[in-house]
């Protein structure tokens, strides 16, 4: 009996869509929550889809879960993990009625007691701290008269973080006091009512909405700046017990505070270390991702972040003890662990669609491996369609990348007919 995953999503990321894929290949069937026109829909992996609902979050992922019957759920967002976590709070107080869905989240993370202590930023600092893993200061700021003497000890830039934020969207960098109290003052604050309309209206997204009409304020940490660059991991872990994990230098991101686009597979025994001891101490099971800081000069990894979730290398299978869609496979089935064959020789990868995104003539396109998925093309295709306007006139369209290579719009077209 192959086991099956629950795909959960919340945002129209590609993550979600990358990773279903994957898990189908790996031998699990894969059935998902996710919003309409959501890029999933246009894979195969798929076998079932409820559709998401923002204004009734936990009643959407509970009847999901009742309708698809999963073995296990993975989370590829943020607000899925933080709903997941109030859904466990909430049946936990439903006694019997409750118990089959406790123990399916705790199966699928470990011990989901672990989630506020990692999206409380300066709680998992001194956590990871204590644990002999190099961190930066970080401390939670309550009022803007608490940057001066933060600043004093810290130093310029200061990066100031909100607590519950992902994707770049909650963390600004000072460099003066003057710019810490403005950054303050705008992380602390909830979500402007522009944003709000804009993500209820264009992007059908609502979770916006209640920070909003409660006029909900957001924990603002401090952090010591590590001069360097960015660096993350993902690993599957079960019971604390890493299985298989990828850790990367980044070389490209899509903004100064954004997701990487661009990757470099590394070795790296300190960010591998503290993965492990993060893991054992959490009791971790499933998909987790973590960010680091490689300090200049000196090479050492700091712990910045982790995301209790799959991201987005979550798919990238790059052999024995690299492999985390077979690792998870491996986990839920029982069964030996079998890697797939390593995608590519090339230690750089262009993550698509996101470097397409960024810079459709980015050199990174033809000197790294570019992870386009070639057997589904209508993924391809809705994946290409969400560019940047401006990118479009001068870019190549979806037919143009399908038709670079005539082996692979071949193997294409092949998957197209069998839809």
């Amino acid at each position: 009996m192959k086991p099956k995953v629950l795909v959960a999503a919340t945002c129209r990321w590609f993550t979600a869509a990358r990773l279903a894929t994957a898990l189908t290949k790996a031998g699990c069937t894969v059935t998902a929550v996710c919003p309409l026109a959501h890029p999933l829909a246009k894979t195969r992996a798929a076998q079932q889809i409820c559709i998401y609902n923002g204004f009734a979050p936990l009643k959407t992922l509970a009847d999901a879960i009742a309708a698809t019957e999963p073995d296990f759920i993975l989370p590829c967002d943020d607000r899925a993990t933080q709903q997941l976590y109030a859904l466990y709070r909430k049946s936990r107080t439903r006694g019997k009625a409750g118990e089959s869905i406790c123990a399916l989240i705790e199966h699928s993370f470990g011990s989901p007691e672990c989630l506020p202590t990692a999206y409380t930023r300066t709680a998992f600092m001194e956590m990871a701290a204590a644990e002999g893993i190099r961190v930066p200061t970080t401390t939670v700021i309550h009022n803007p008269a608490e940057l001066e003497p933060c600043v004093g000890r810290m130093g310029l830039p200061l990066v100031l973080k909100a607590d519950g934020t992902s994707g770049g969207l909650g963390v600004k960098v000072a460099h003066g006091i003057k710019e810490a109290k403005r950054a303050f003052r705008a992380l602390q604050a909830p979500p402007p009512l522009a944003r709000v309309i804009k993500r209820a209206v264009i992007d059908r997204d609502y979770a916006l909405l209640w920070p909003l009409l409660l006029r909900r304020r957001s924990v603002v940490n401090a952090q010591a700046l590590v001069a360097g660059h960015d660096a993350t991991s993902a690993i599957v872990c079960w019971k604390g017990a890493v299985l298989a994990s990828l850790h990367f230098e980044v070389l490209s991101k899509a903004d100064a505070a954004g997701h990487a686009t661009v990757l470099r597979l590394i070795e790296n025994t300190e960010m591998a270390g503290a993965t492990e001891k993060i893991a054992r101490c959490l009791n971790l099971s499933g998909v987790h991702g973590f960010d680091f800081i490689l300090e200049a000069g000196t090479g050492n990894a700091y712990l910045i972040e982790m995301n209790p979730r799959a991201t987005q290398v979550g798919h990238l299978t790059l052999g024995p003890g690299r492999d985390l869609p077979a690792a998870l496979y491996a986990a839920l089935s029982g069964d030996v662990m079998q890697s797939a064959p390593k995608l590519t020789e090339n230690d750089t990868i262009a993550l698509f669609p996101h470097e397409w995104l960024r810079n459709p003539q980015s050199s990174f396109l033809q000197s790294g491996y570019h992870d386009v998925p070639w057997d589904e093309p209508e993924l391809v295709r809705a994946c290409i369609s969400a560019r940047p306007k401006q990118h479009r006139r001068n870019s190549p369209t979806s037919q143009d990348i399908l038709s670079t290579s005539p082996d692979r719009l071949a193997w294409s077209e092949k998957g197209a007919q069998r839809q």
